[in-house]
């Protein structure tokens, strides 16, 4: 079994200084299962700030959007994504944030994540979760200036 995501947070004191103002804006990709269609293999994208932890959403608790279905633990779950999705959608479409700071599209997986600044990230491995901890505002700089060129290259 993959390992269980951490949550930490990056506080602007500690961290010397606020994440790039573009993170804050929804990403126009968001990886999902190719044969389903499901975003974060249908974990519930709110449970990792209510539970602190990935918990499968259900199939009959669902809010479909450019060809990405989103699925839910509870109705207040959906209720918090449609009100805040640029909150809750994970940074860079769930792509690894280490990846995109080299130029490339790396999925992450939903059970290798990290919060930080109250935005989701999802890595494709413990080892670049922990490059990313290490460093997050070097990697979310570099990360951030390289994701325009990164989303081109993703097919729509």
């Amino acid at each position: 079994m993959m390992e269980v995501g951490f949550r930490f947070l990056l506080l602007c004191g500690l961290s010397g200084g606020l994440l790039p103002a573009g993170l804050a804006a929804a990403t126009e990709t968001v990886v999902t299962d190719p044969r389903r269609g499901l975003a974060l293999s249908g974990f519930d994208p709110v449970a990792y700030f209510t539970d602190a932890k990935p918990m499968m959403g259900r199939g009959e608790i669902e809010y479909a959007a450019a060809a990405t279905t989103w699925r839910f633990r509870n109705e207040g779950n959906r209720t918090a994504f449609l009100e805040h999705p640029e909150v809750y959608t994970p940074v860079f479409g769930g792509y690894d944030p280490v990846a995109v700071a080299r130029g490339v599209a790396t999925p992450g997986h939903p059970q290798i994540w990290a919060i930080v600044g109250e935005r989701l990230y999802l890595f494709y491995s413990p080892d670049t979760r922990n490059s990313f901890a290490a460093d997050p505002d070097a990697v979310l700089t570099v990360a951030e200036r390289k994701w325009p060129a990164v989303l081109r290259t993703l097919v729509p």
